[in-house]
């Protein structure tokens, strides 16, 4: 968990103008929000493009974060995903409005994740499954419908806590429970289905 009263004095920090604190945040959030927004694109390119713009929007509202109404983590969440929102709309790209119902795209495999993820030098064997397997977890997520992706998205790749996605998403938490475990059970029979394909 992340330390309030540093966060709070970065913040403070950054609003008084010291780029060095400004740096520190994107340096501490970087990954996060790319994470995110990754997940959401599909595309590395997209991904940097819309994190860039979280960071923009962050510089420019800084000074409206409230520690005492939660964490500076909840806060760039919902930054990002209120742009990740407005981007979804403005595009309407048809790999983020695919149904679950749907079957499948000839577009499915257009920009696979093994294109988009340097080599880490791993045993050749292994890199391969895990990448296989990264492969065909980005492509069901990205069948689910986006209320149900970004929760798993949030509970599952970004470790955030119920309350601090039922903030996020501004829903009960009761729906952040239901969305999860429904999507979660929609990625298992995607990715069941992937692997009978395969097999």
């Amino acid at each position: 968990m992340e330390d309030v009263q540093v966060v709070a004095m970065l913040v403070r920090r950054c609003l008084a103008g010291d780029a060095a604190a400004w740096q520190e945040i994107v340096q501490n959030y970087n990954r996060r929000i790319y994470n995110i927004c990754y997940r959401f694109a599909g595309s590395g390119d997209d991904a940097e493009d819309l994190t860039q713009e979280v960071f923009i929007k962050m510089y420019r509202t800084l000074s409206s974060y409230d520690p005492s109404k939660g964490a500076f983590v909840t806060w760039v969440t919902t930054i990002t995903r209120n742009l990740l929102v407005d981007h979804f709309r403005k595009t309407k790209q048809d790999r983020l409005t695919d149904s679950i119902d749907s079957a499948p795209s000839e577009h499915e495999d257009a920009q696979p994740l093994s294109e988009q993820i340097q080599d880490q030098s791993a045993a050749p064997d292994a890199h391969v499954r895990s990448r296989e397997v990264g492969e065909r977890v980005h492509a069901a997520l990205g069948k689910l419908s986006p209320e149900l992706r970004e929760a798993v998205i949030l509970r599952d790749l970004q470790d955030m806590d119920y309350r601090e996605i039922a903030t996020v998403l501004r829903v009960p938490e009761g729906t952040v429970k239901s969305r999860i475990n429904r999507g979660r059970a929609e990625l298992a029979r995607l990715l069941q289905r992937t692997y009978r394909q395969v097999m």
